[in-house]
């Protein structure tokens, strides 16, 4: 019985020339059509419905969109058009990326490195370039500790990952236990100390509190208030945040000792879940006529305004519900931060802070676009937002806290 052989997949330069090979007339024609449209930016509906439109009965047509480069267009993200160039970045697999430029008057495909790519990417705007000193951020030495998930089924599900990477770490060396009990110790809210106070100094202390707790709270009804035993609960060590009643702040400590005794990722999950951190949101949602009536039908403004309407008014309830349970009685925010356009078209466009209704702490928070000869006081389509949005940040983040007296969580 023959082996069979393990062969490398042709990288995406390698796909392209290839399919110029064999289907020069075909691609040339595509690649043209790409070209035509003049400078910009294509995107992956755009690259297919050119593909479609010249894929007729024709066998050599139907063969080039069901071979290697009709793949590479599957894959394709986005195309950067500068005649006589089309540079194109490809996403093959989760977490791959590469990047290739054809030359459509010599038929020549030439792979890009990420800063290559970027740099023909900022010619759309700001031509060419020899300067060699471009401001280039490298992350990495932020990563250099960070786990990295290996599988693509780690893709999408950051927590599990983390809190399995975690747990194993907590299992195989206890000093990582000291920055969980740091963290307990040092969680505030608007200076109101959460979860543990200075009575609980080490982990053999916090071990000690623990059960003793648990011995108290097994002798109270599980629908005890908490504010029945708050006092005496101070004295061991123990803040506010473990929950409401007697029941669900025994079940948060069963939790924790099951993590302190055998770590695994689903306790740590649930625990870390439960620990009161979120109080205050901050939505952003730039684009439209971001109000509550009289918008639906104007330019860019529909579905996506109900929507988050919708997931604030249900974010709201969640997070009250949960502030309930954790046995907190503090008032969270939600802001919604949008444009705010002077000529508002007879809507509350024009309105600085708009409560949301059905609602009790969300607001609509607008701050208007502006440059150095002032407020632009029109809308302006989606498509057209991109040079004022620097200075809206700003703007934007000095509001964001001047109407938290914070940041937000």
């Amino acid at each position: 019985m023959q082996t069979a052989k393990l062969a490398r997949i042709p990288s995406m330069r390698e796909r392209v020339e290839d399919t110029l090979s064999a289907h020069r007339n075909e691609l040339v024609s595509l690649l043209s059509r790409y070209v035509e449209q003049g400078k910009g930016i294509l995107q992956p509906h755009h690259l297919i419905d050119e593909l479609d439109k010249i894929v007729g009965d024709d066998e050599a047509n139907l063969t080039l969109i069901n071979g290697p480069f009709g793949e590479v267009l599957k894959s394709a993200q986005e195309a950067i058009v500068l005649p006589p160039f089309v540079a194109m970045a490809i996403r093959p697999r989760p977490g791959v990326w590469e990047y290739v430029r054809v030359n459509v008057y010599e038929l020549s495909v030439e792979q890009l490195s990420v800063a290559e790519y970027l740099r023909f990417k900022e010619e759309l705007v700001d031509g060419q370039s020899n300067d060699q000193y471009v401001l280039e951020l490298d992350f990495e030495p932020f990563n250099a500790t960070f786990p990295r998930p290996t599988r693509t089924s780690s893709i999408g599900n950051g927590v599990q990952f983390l809190n399995r990477h975690l747990s194993s770490i907590m299992f195989r060396n206890r000093d990582c236990f000291e920055p969980l009990l740091d963290f307990l110790r040092a969680h505030k809210h608007k200076g109101h100390v959460l979860m543990l106070n200075d009575r609980i100094y080490s982990m053999p202390r916090l071990q000690s509190a623990l059960t003793k707790a648990e011995g108290y709270l097994a002798k109270l009804s599980a629908d005890t208030p908490y504010s029945e035993f708050e006092h005496d609960f101070q004295v061991m060590g123990f803040e506010r945040g473990w929950g409401d009643t007697a029941g669900r702040v025994l079940e948060m400590m069963h939790l924790l000792l099951d993590i302190l005794q055998a770590p695994d990722p689903t306790s740590l999950e649930t625990f870390l879940g439960r620990i009161p951190m979120v109080f205050n949101v901050v939505i952003l949602s730039v684009h439209g006529y971001f109000g509550q009536a009289k918008v639906l039908g104007l330019p860019d403004t529909g579905g996506q305004i109900v929507y988050i309407l919708d997931q604030v008014r249900a974010l709201e309830n969640e997070i009250l519900m949960r502030h309930k349970q954790q046995g907190l009685d503090v008032t969270p925010r939600i802001l919604v931060v949008t444009r705010l356009i002077p000529d508002a078209k007879g809507t509350s466009c024009n309105q600085r802070l708009e409560r949301i209704s059905g609602t009790q702490h969300a607001h609509i928070l607008r701050v208007p676009f502006r440059t150095d000869k002032g407020i632009l006081r029109k809308w302006i389509s989606r498509f057209d937002v991109w040079p004022y949005l620097e200075k809206f940040t700003e703007d934007a983040a000095s509001e964001i806290a001047a109407e938290l007296q914070g940041v937000p969580d």
